[in-house]
């Protein structure tokens, strides 16, 4: 099995790879000097994409006279522009920027959140659908056509989103007013028209703005222009950073892990939109680049930057530092799979005079309501041991609550102690049979585990089959078997519950993994 790498991370490894981000690194983050950022030019192109997407007001202009000082520092984090905000971790990556800049941030030396939208990603399957769960615990997924190989932000809010948007909220079982609410923040949303990014900007700017969330889109002309600098430097040497991500690779795998970006001979991390919008991969033979359909000079990509800056994107091996070129970045709040990228991303810095900012893994959790918080102590389990292992949970948990004690670990460790006694006795009065033994004991406890998990799952079954508990809990913590942060929209605890989970969110730690009973 491969080693995981955000797990090894977190424990404090992978020094070789990634900056850690210690307490003791992020204060000495925020004392590295970044004098090559034009903070001014950076806060007029933000407030000139805010402006356009009619989202500047007096918190984001202060947030953004803030970001002019010279030690101002950035903590970012950015995702997909998912339907209606997508799944709940991108809202909670958005709030632990904000929790994680609000302790690093002082007078003198300012810190602020910012969310990168990733307008530029491709990938319709990641942004189309969304799943949410009303009061009488029918889950609602809602998706739309989205044409694929387009950037999200050229993709155009449509007509049709807004009907099943209304739809949804006429049949979702949850109290008038906080439907009202929420529906309200998706009619601003959405009133305004663009693209698909920029409904998705406005809802997250009008769900976490106000606590000082600072929204950008890479796709706008005037930020894109920014990033012209990075983009041509890449254009220099366009294979240098594909060949770095494939030692990083090399070396990983030498370690037992599985790496998670591979970069094919002649492939650069740059992308291309071509006609239409369609954005392909632009590859190198060392004379010119092509893309499946075209063939490009030097000089014409070039002339592209020129002419319209946002036609030339990174692909993921690169993005992080096309970011950090245009950012004071102090850390990176980041997921699980991020952190695996940025393991093979740390040599491309230099190639671009930069270091790689620390990496901070992002808040984590799994929203109890009052009913599946009820269930769960009941059971005595966590919402973790329940996503792990729903059906074995809940039997085991049952037969506990009937006293069975031939269900436990407990008896299963002492059918396998005296196995051992037997097994040994056995093997020394004849040790050609110590082997023979030991398998015997082996597949015998293998044996008794598997009885134990069948009689689990029947007993879950029985229970689920009288009071539906099995699959209530899962509704509420695996909805389509998929874990709740990573398909359930956030927006579900708003139009339930108000709120109230949106003030809890922001009273969190920063980097909290838990779980969070909603009164």
């Amino acid at each position: 099995m491969a080693r995981n790498v955000a797990a090894e991370y977190r424990k404090g490894h992978l020094s070789e790879f990634i900056r850690l981000s210690l307490q003791g690194g992020l204060q000495t983050a925020l004392t590295e000097a970044r004098p090559d950022i034009d903070r001014a030019a950076l806060a007029e192109a933000l407030r000139t994409y805010h402006r356009d997407l009619g989202t500047l007001n007096k918190t984001l202009e202060d947030g953004l006279e803030r970001l002019t000082r010279p030690a101002s520092r950035v903590v970012v984090t950015g995702q997909q522009a998912g339907f209606l905000t997508g799944p709940a971790y991108s809202v909670h990556k958005a709030a632990d920027a904000i929790l994680l800049a609000r302790d690093l941030d002082t007078e003198e030396a300012p810190v602020l959140p910012i969310f990168w939208v990733a307008s530029q990603d491709h990938d319709a399957d990641e942004v189309a659908s969304t799943t949410l769960l009303d009061m009488n615990e029918e889950l609602h997924h809602l998706s739309v056509d989205i044409p694929h190989g387009l950037p999200i932000g050229r993709v155009p809010w449509c007509a049709g989103c807004n009907h099943q948007v209304r739809k949804f909220l006429k049949d979702f079982a949850a109290p008038a007013e906080h439907k009202a609410a929420v529906g309200q923040r998706l009619l601003n949303a959405a009133k305004a028209g663009g693209s698909f990014a920029d409904v998705f900007a406005r809802l997250v700017h009008d769900l976490l703005g106000p606590h000082g969330l600072i929204v950008l889109d890479p796709l706008h002309p005037a930020l894109a222009r920014l990033m012209t600098p990075a983009l041509a430097r890449e254009l220099q040497n366009p294979l240098k950073s594909s060949e770095l991500i494939e030692d990083a690779a090399g070396r990983l795998h030498e370690q037992g892990f599985h790496p998670q970006l591979r970069r094919p001979a002649g492939a650069t991390n740059l992308f291309i939109e071509e006609e239409g919008h369609h954005r392909r991969l632009l590859r190198f033979d060392g004379a010119q680049f092509s893309t499946d359909t075209r063939t490009y000079t030097r000089e014409d990509l070039e002339s592209t930057l020129e002419r319209d800056p946002s036609l030339l994107t990174p692909a993921a091996g690169l993005r992080p530092i096309v970011q950090d070129s245009l950012l004071p970045t102090a850390a990176f709040v980041v997921g699980p799979g991020e952190i695996a990228y940025a393991a093979q991303l740390r040599d491309i810095y230099p190639l671009h005079g930069l270091q790689q900012p620390l990496l901070w893994p992002r808040l984590s959790v799994t929203w109890l309501e009052p009913n599946v918080a009820r269930l769960l102590r009941r059971f005595g389990v966590t919402a973790a041991q329940f996503q792990a292992d729903p059906a074995g949970t809940l039997g085991r948990a049952l037969a506990s609550e009937r006293k069975v004690g031939a269900m436990t670990l407990t008896e299963l460790e002492r059918v396998s102690e005296q196995l051992q006694h037997i097994t040994g006795e056995i093997g020394g009065l004849d040790p050609t049979l110590v082997r023979a033994a030991e398998r015997t004991r082996q597949r015998t406890t293998a044996r008794v585990e598997h009885l134990q998990t069948l009689a689990a799952h029947a007993l879950a079954r029985a229970e689920d089959t009288k009071t539906g508990q099995l699959a209530r809990l899962k509704k509420h913590l695996l909805p389509g078997g998929i874990p709740q942060e990573r398909e359930m929209n956030f927006l579900t605890y708003l139009l339930k519950h108000g709120e109230k989970p949106l003030q809890m969110l922001l009273d969190l730690p920063a980097g909290f993994v838990g779980e969070l009973e909603i009164p």
